[in-house]
């Protein structure tokens, strides 16, 4: 008798119904698993489709409230805010980062007003606020990070103050974690948590979220490659997460996420620290293209790149079809 051998094991005997396979999956992708990043602007009753990010929007305040409460209705655990900024605030220095009355501090103000059980991230960077669209301080043709420093505390501050849960720096400068968490303890916001961008990636994967905040046209040279990490590397993701870990951070991001499913695997197997990874925009992008086209079932690959994130071991997961994938859940 050959035990563990054909015709004696037979995995297929797992797989005949649903139930069975109900039953034995490994894996499990739940509402309270995912974050919808929402893109904020100025104005009243406006609300604006995103080109190159079918089925996602830009809100001014107003509509973008309404679509929190729907998303917490639905369970939904958080949502993090990214800002469309005018170009007459813009400026070398991002002043307006850490304007207590910018966009997004009015933003937070009201969705914390309106809600009563949905987490508010602040993504702290400076790219939606300079004129040259980089995310720090841009000195004698090359991003300053120590100075860039002195920007980030200020943005997460006001952020915080303006009633956000989380702040995320996702700027991928050296010590910003370290700083951000003093600043914060020394002016008694200490409950604040930090979600560190710790492997974010050069990836060419972003270009839809540039058109979405604006910051593309603003790119005109100098590549965002001498601080946010090489995409041949894994190695240097691990010493960026426990540099991060050490400083402070609560959560660590992998970023971008379908291409980088290995380093959310190895940050799992190496750090006992919540792991989130960000379905960037071009991968939603991607998705969207092929099933206008008729290529895939949009739906159905959607959700399936979902549980590849749990598979590889993330926490949660941002993702701008949350809702649609919250209302799939739910049913």
């Amino acid at each position: 008798m050959n035990l563990g051998q054909f015709p004696n094991t037979r995995l297929r005997r797992n797989r005949t119904d649903s139930w069975i396979r109900d039953l034995v999956q490994e894996n499990h992708l739940s509402v309270k698993d995912l974050i919808w990043p929402v893109f904020v602007i100025e104005g009243k009753g406006e609300k604006q489709e995103i080109d190159s990010m079918p089925g996602v929007y830009r809100y001014s305040i107003d509509l973008l409230v309404k679509e929190v409460l729907r998303a917490e209705r639905l369970g939904i655990p958080a949502v993090a805010i990214f800002p469309v900024i005018d170009e007459s605030l813009k400026t070398p220095k991002a002043r307006e980062a850490y304007s207590p009355n910018n966009l997004v501090c009015r933003t937070v103000k009201a969705i914390k007003s309106a809600t009563k059980n949905i987490g508010v991230i602040c993504d702290i960077a400076l790219d939606p606020y300079t004129t040259h669209g980089h995310d720090g301080i841009v000195r004698k043709g090359y991003v300053d990070n120590d100075e860039t420093l002195k920007v980030l505390f200020e943005q997460a501050i006001v952020c915080a103050r303006a009633g956000c849960d989380v702040v995320a720096p996702s700027d991928m400068m050296d010590g910003r974690v370290g700083v951000i968490r003093e600043m914060l303890d020394m002016v008694e916001l200490e409950n604040v948590k930090i979600l560190a961008y710790s492997a974010k990636y050069a990836s060419s994967f972003y270009g839809p979220f540039r058109d979405a905040i604006g910051s593309s046209k603003n790119i005109k040279s100098l590549g965002k490659e001498t601080y946010q990490m090489n995409p041949a590397n894994s190695d240097e993701a691990m010493r960026e997460i426990f540099l991060d870990i050490e400083e402070g951070a609560d959560m660590v991001m992998v970023k971008p996420g379908i291409a980088y499913l290995d380093i959310v695997r190895r940050a799992k197997d190496n750090f006992d620290i919540p792991i989130f990874a960000y379905h960037v925009s071009g991968e939603y992008a991607m998705i969207k293209a092929a099933a206008n086209n008729g290529w895939i079932d949009g739906q159905k690959v959607m959700l399936e790149s979902m549980i590849s994130f749990k598979r590889a071991g993330a926490t949660a997961i941002l993702t701008y079809c949350a809702v649609d994938i919250a209302e799939i859940l739910i049913k």
